[in-house]
């Protein structure tokens, strides 16, 4: 399920950027910010799961921080 949902929101967060490339158009910045930032808590997410719980803190801390940037912006 959480794997699913990795590569679910991983593509999501490409096809945003890959827009915001081509076009110039950066109003997407913000949600493609938002995307990657719950991607990495479901990754963190799933190396709980796994066991690996110092790749689990990097990516939670990682997404904590990319979430306190994105709403200063």
């Amino acid at each position: 399920m959480l794997k699913i949902l990795r590569i679910s929101l991983a593509l999501i967060g490409l096809v945003m950027a890959l827009y915001g490339f081509f076009t110039d158009n950066f109003w997407l910045q913000p949600y493609t910010l938002f995307v990657i930032g719950v991607m990495l808590l479901v990754m963190g997410l799933e190396e709980f799961q796994k066991g690996r719980t110092e790749y689990g803190y990097i990516s939670v801390a990682t997404c904590i921080f990319l979430m306190i940037v994105l709403f200063i912006i």
